[in-house]
């Protein structure tokens, strides 16, 4: 094989969404290759790389594909009917943003079911076969920009990453009588609606949604039931985060997924079975994150994780432990008890469906693509598509108060004596984790030279409670110290990698670090913050979760004066004077999550300060960018990044 380049990304195919089927015996998936925009109208000067994806069918011994996707972004969302002979799906192609569509799970034509102005999401069947739901914001057109008008603010949120704008008028909830061919709206919220799904007896729904403005804000959500005639009736008094509600076969209760009551967002999501006034934790004493948390840059498209019944006594979740995410079984049998259903100690499963008669997955490690599995058989061979042999990463512990942490290294294939220069990579969240998930990027690095380095300190979310809270109010501190104890750890461990040629990068909380670093050490030959913030005050009032970021993440906020000195002490841009890094700053206009006003901070101090910087500003992205922003900016990020490394070091 040949050295690999950043246009290796062109090459792969990215799985997702896996939706087994009702007899269990059956899966259904999204493929999503990356294709000229318009194969009849090439420009030859400019290519133009996109996203498409076409659904794809295998039953564990044939694999096949289903559909063939139109120009645009294709076809994506299947979903079985409860008698396994339709698959609804939404295609999104030229003016369409996004269809509902029928096709016929033994073959034929598909069938268009809607012709709104607005795509459609979140489609579910009704357990009878009957219904179908989905949300849309219908006909509703917002052109307030393209006509140049102002726009009147006067709610708490306004903005989100991913959406812009946000619709002034949520979507609705549209009912789809598959046997009469009619379509009706059905529930029109005042606030979004999340986690919408059927209950057992196809009488209604569950869905979770916030009370009110503030309660949105500050993440506090309840679940509720919607009934056919459209009456809703609020079932939880939480007051903290919920991520979703599976309703029990029984129909009576439901398994909730979210924080402890009135808990913050440095707290881990458990589950939680709700009947009448009685609420149980079935993870009791898993002290784990319920869900995927470790880190990809292979996932385009939908990876469902929502908890299953396998039956009335045992619902299956994924969980992050360490750095891997496996299956994990509740069993409602005498006391709640946790044990494994599907869990490799160095693999991620990123994806999954599951019913009493089979489960469909998404399976990586750092060797192996991400590939679709249906009952333990692997079904796609996309890891045929790579055009460079993943490199294995080495395991790398420290150790502080709290115990053992830990990390890897990727080693570039060396010659005798010869060294690498090493990059200390720093994962975003901070709640999130390093580990067993498929890294093109880290790839990428390893095989043009650099050796990389990457861990998990305190605030990362697969090492129980204690660790992930060790941070909170404290950010800068604990944190950096792994950080350090890691990488001086590795350069100990690997004496092939140079100490002399270093570089510090990170993105989101990464960059946010990678800044923190360079205003208190200048260990480092060079810098690369992506995303990032250096502004604490500003990032308080700018960022699309400013208004309770601070207070969940660190218990302040700038719209108290006592707190104002307080956030500028643990702000970057306070110690912005003591940089001598060579930096370069990637940053996407649109990212609301981490305001480009951030990066311009940076810049313009680095600037008058006379330090060696580049700023990359890419438009029309977000905070994805690295992991499912346009294929061709993908591709300009990446060779920014070896182009200022190679620079440097």
């Amino acid at each position: 094989m040949s050295k690999m380049k950043p246009d290796s990304l062109l090459s792969l195919v990215f799985p997702s969404d896996p939706q087994v089927s009702p007899d269990g015996q059956q899966v259904v998936f999204v493929l999503s290759s990356i294709e000229e925009e318009n194969l009849e109208k090439i420009d030859q000067e400019f290519a133009k790389p996109r996203y498409r994806g076409r659904l794809w069918w295998s039953d564990g011994k044939t694999t096949r594909q289903l559909t063939h996707g139109e120009s645009g972004r294709g076809d994506s969302s299947p979903r079985w009917s409860p008698d396994g002979e339709t698959i609804a799906f939404v295609r999104s192609s030229g003016e369409v943003k996004g269809a509902l569509m029928l096709l016929p799970a033994r073959g034929g034509e598909a069938r268009r079911v809607t012709r709104f102005k607005q795509g459609v999401g979140g489609v579910k069947w009704s357990p009878d076969g009957r219904y179908l739901c989905f949300q849309s914001g219908g006909d509703t057109e917002d052109k307030r920009d393209e006509r140049g008008e102002a726009r009147v603010i006067t709610r708490p949120r306004y903005r989100f990453n991913g959406l812009d704008w946000l619709p002034e008028t949520p979507a609705k909830l549209w009912l789809y009588d598959v046997h009469k061919d009619k379509l009706s709206e059905w529930y029109a919220p005042e606030r979004g609606m999340e986690s919408v799904v059927w209950l057992p007896d196809s009488s209604g729904v569950l869905f979770v949604a916030a009370t009110d403005e503030k309660a949105a804000y500050e993440w506090r959500n309840e679940v509720f039931s919607l009934n056919l005639k459209g009456k809703v009736k609020q079932l939880t008094r939480w007051n903290s985060g919920i991520m979703a509600a599976v309703p029990h076969p029984d129909g009576k209760q439901f398994a909730l997924i979210g924080r402890p009551e009135g808990s913050g967002n440095t707290e881990y999501s458990h589950i939680y079975l709700v009947g009448g006034d009685k609420i149980t934790r079935l993870d009791e004493g898993h002290d784990h994150l319920v869900g995927n948390s470790v880190a990809g840059d292979c996932h385009v498209g939908a990876m469902p994780g929502t908890p299953a019944w396998l039956d009335d006594q045992t619902l299956v979740f994924s969980s992050t432990v360490r750095g891997s995410v496996g299956l994990f079984r509740a069993s409602l049998t005498g006391q709640p008890q946790v044990s494994a259903f599907d869990h490799h100690p160095e693999q991620v499963i990123s994806a999954f469906t599951a019913n009493a008669q089979g489960v469909a997955l998404i399976r990586e490690s750092p060797t192996r693509f991400p590939e679709v599995e249906l009952n333990g058989q692997t079904v796609t061979t996309l890891g045929e598509h790579l055009t460079f042999q993943p490199v294995p990463p080495h395991k790398v512990t420290f150790q502080n108060e709290l115990g053992e942490g830990e990390g890897w290294v990727m080693l570039p294939d060396l010659k005798k004596k010869q060294k690498a220069p090493a990059l200390l990579n720093i994962h975003g969240g901070p709640h999130t984790d390093y580990g067993y998930g498929f890294q093109h990027e880290f790839q990428l690095f390893a095989a043009n030279g650099y050796g990389v380095c990457y861990s998990n300190p305190r605030g990362s979310s697969g090492y129980g409670q204690a660790w992930q809270s060790a941070i909170h109010g404290r950010w800068g501190s604990v944190d950096y110290d792994d950080l350090m104890a890691f990488f001086d750890a590795c350069l100990k461990a690997y004496p092939a990698l140079d100490a002399r040629k270093t570089a510090v990068m990170g993105g989101s909380y990464g960059g946010l670090m990678t800044n923190w670093i360079t205003a208190h050490t200048g260990r480092f030959q060079a810098a690369i913050t992506d995303r990032s913030i250096c502004n604490y005050l500003s990032f308080n009032g700018t960022s699309d979760i400013g208004l309770s970021f601070w207070p969940h993440e660190l218990g302040l906020s700038f719209h108290r004066s006592a707190d104002a000195q307080k956030l500028w002490d643990l702000s970057p841009l306070k110690y912005v004077e003591n940089v001598k890094t060579p930096t370069l700053i990637i940053h996407s206009a649109l990212d609301h999550r981490c305001p480009i006003e951030q990066a311009e901070q940076w810049y313009a101090a680095l600037t008058l300060l006379d330090v060696p910087v580049r700023f990359v500003r890419f438009p029309g992205e977000d905070h994805e960018l690295s992991r499912s922003g346009r294929p061709d900016r993908r591709l300009k990020r990446l060779s920014e990044y070896l182009d200022w490394l190679g620079r440097w070091l």
